[in-house]
């Protein structure tokens, strides 16, 4: 993940002027603006970042909160919005979308609205556990995003009960619905894939693991299983598909860069810290620290938080002092 030479740099064009080296991909971000840096913007920023890319942040929401809890939140006028995102996208030429939390219906309408224009760009959409809101203000933004925004998604990607609560909220069988059945229900409203997070898998000795499949209506197309941590996150959701929508922005494959962005959390994860007194915060630029000195611990924080519990596949450079144990 680090910083790769440009080939283009140091060359000079026909008349001997320098070329300019291309611009990494853009990816515009709608999302709520908060003060712990862990999630929204912030996280979505930070996150393509990390990935090679270019964010370009659309604030949908102030969301006050803190690493532990979300006290309450204040929309911004759905015309700012859209002034937001078509302001920039006059300028600059996107690669692709992500959306997270909208906010309210009348954003969630403005930012469909914004999306209609440009059907070509992949979208991937999170859906985090709005649990906190007032269930006046939480139904009719279901409905809102069900019918607007679903239907341009090309990956929809959130925690599994969040999932089976919006997409099949009279699910009344004794076993949870399997990734292909929340394909299904949400290929009904126009999206290709489901990437599924937190999957509960049977124990079978002291480990505890956790399934994230991505999954089209015909079946499950990819999956990693990871061990399950012990310690709570802020922005897991937030940090895998704002990764996966950089990743897709800048060519990969649809598999290749599930794998890839599920590893990138695992290890954002893994090397998380603790900013307060509440949730880890997931290290997007865990990368860039400095190897761990001899004897260092190279015990993870742990934690689901209701988002994905990865475990690496390869150990992640760590650097003590930020560390959590």
């Amino acid at each position: 993940m680090n910083p790769v030479p440009n080939p283009a740099e140091g060359l000079e064009g026909p008349e001997g002027a320098a070329i300019e080296p291309p611009p990494p991909a853009a990816v515009m971000c709608f999302n709520a603006s908060e003060p712990s840096g862990a999630s929204g913007v912030a996280g979505d920023v930070a996150t393509v970042a990390a990935m090679g890319a270019h964010a370009l942040p659309v604030v949908t929401s102030i969301v006050m909160r803190d690493t532990a809890d979300i006290f309450d939140q204040h929309d911004i006028d759905p015309d700012v919005v859209a002034e937001q995102a078509r302001t920039i996208l006059e300028d600059v030429t996107i690669a692709g979308w992500k959306v997270g939390f909208l906010g309210s219906a009348d954003n969630v309408s403005a930012v469909a609205e914004v999306l209609s224009d440009y059907t070509e760009i992949p979208l991937v959409t999170h859906l985090p556990n709005l649990g906190w809101m007032d269930e006046d203000q939480l139904q009719p933004y279901l409905d809102a995003f069900r019918e607007l925004i679903l239907p341009a998604t090309e990956v929809l990607v959130g925690n599994h009960k969040t999932l089976q609560d919006f997409l099949l909220p009279e699910w009344d069988s004794e076993r949870p619905p399997s990734a292909r059945e929340l394909a299904v229900a949400a290929s009904e409203h126009g999206t290709r894939f489901v990437l599924v997070t937190g999957i509960a898998l049977v124990a079978k000795g002291p480990e505890q693991f956790i399934d994230n499949v991505l999954a089209s209506p015909q079946g499950a197309l990819a999956g990693e299983k990871f061990e399950r941590f012990d310690t709570s996150f802020v922005g897991a959701g937030d940090t895998l598909s704002a990764a996966l929508a950089a990743l897709l922005a800048t060519g990969v494959e649809l598999q290749a860069a599930v794998s890839e962005a599920l590893s990138f959390l695992d290890q954002s994860l893994d090397a998380g810290f603790r900013p307060g007194m509440g949730h880890v915060v997931p290290d997007r630029f865990f990368w860039a620290l400095p190897p761990p000195e001899e004897g260092d611990d190279d015990g993870h924080p742990g934690g689901d938080g209701g988002e994905p519990d990865p475990e690496p596949e390869a150990p992640a450079p760590k650097g003590a002092p930020r560390r959590v144990h």
